[in-house]
């Protein structure tokens, strides 16, 4: 109890302290906006009259917060689920291809990771390709995955979610070789003197050994994954999701639109990685895991 009251307050006070700064760089970053129209009309405006101005121009360089605040509502709650105006409608498009990709890119990482502590030879030859694929950016490959499947009348979810899957399937993959090879050797001694296969080994063993790993390992796929739905979206301009919401406020100037749609990408992240902690907690109490 007390370790969660701790907890509680530099939260609270890292937040404030966060909008305070967000309000101070707002008034900074569209003060020469306002101070330029005055000398434009020859007029003299006062510092009280230019820090309320520049919390509520139309297309601020910099939104302040409770302009954010005002467009999520509206777009969240005030407009109908199925207009194409609405952040709902958008977060669903881009939840639907990081939900696909994440599982894709989960299986992967698994099918590699056991593939890899069961063979020398490919724990020697798959791993390094594995880790150099990450090397290369996601912005330059992602227009390559889109065009290539595009190509062969492969289009919609499909090629969203297999960019999230190309940077999903590596921490899991990397996660689940550290799991499968965590039991100790005298873990590992004791059940090959009770003459158990390779299999009973994996499930009895390797695998519940793995799950920490396992899930510490989702947790960044899935917020990986809602990048690489979102990255996918912006080569081709695509008229759903929170990338195309995001190209859509870039190209009328809509900064506001563009925070809104940033924040709420965050917000999805966040409550993903939550959910997959409490599975995590879960499934950990259900195998006899103690805190």
């Amino acid at each position: 109890m007390n370790f969660v009251r701790n907890s509680v307050i530099p939260v609270g006070t890292v937040l404030i302290g966060i909008l305070a700064l967000w309000y101070v760089f707002t008034v900074i970053l569209n003060a020469p906006f306002e101070r330029d129209q005055a000398a434009r009309a020859n007029t003299t405006i006062s510092t009280s009259e230019l820090i309320a101005n520049t919390m509520r121009q139309e297309r601020p360089v910099l939104p302040a917060p409770h302009q954010v605040a005002a467009e999520i509502r509206k777009t969240v709650f005030d407009i109908s689920p199925t207009s194409k105006r609405s952040l709902v409608y958008h977060g669903w498009v881009t939840l639907s291809s990081t939900l696909l990709g994440f599982g894709l890119g989960t299986l992967l990482g698994i099918l590699l990771a056991i593939a890899i502590v069961h063979s020398r030879t490919l724990d020697k030859s798959l791993m390094p390709w594995i880790i150099t694929s990450q090397t290369v950016p996601i912005l330059a490959i992602a227009p390559m995955i889109i065009v290539v499947l595009n190509a062969v009348n492969i289009t919609g979810l499909l090629p969203k979610a297999m960019i999230s899957t190309y940077l999903s399937f590596f921490p899991v993959a990397v996660g689940m070789v550290k799991g499968l090879r965590s039991p100790e050797i005298m873990y590992l001694d004791l059940m090959r003197t009770y003459n158990a296969s390779k299999a009973q080994v994996f499930w009895k063993l390797r695998w519940p050994a793995s799950m920490p790993y396992l899930f510490t390992s989702m947790k960044i796929a899935v917020a990986i994954s809602l990048v690489g739905a979102i990255v996918g979206e912006l080569p081709t301009g695509a008229v759903a999701g929170i990338g195309a919401r995001l190209l859509a406020g870039s190209y009328y100037g809509q900064t506001v639109q563009i925070w809104a749609a940033l924040i709420v990408a965050a917000l999805m992240a966040a409550v993903l990685v939550s959910l997959i902690g409490l599975i995590a907690t879960f499934v950990n109490r259900r195998m006899g895991a103690r805190a």
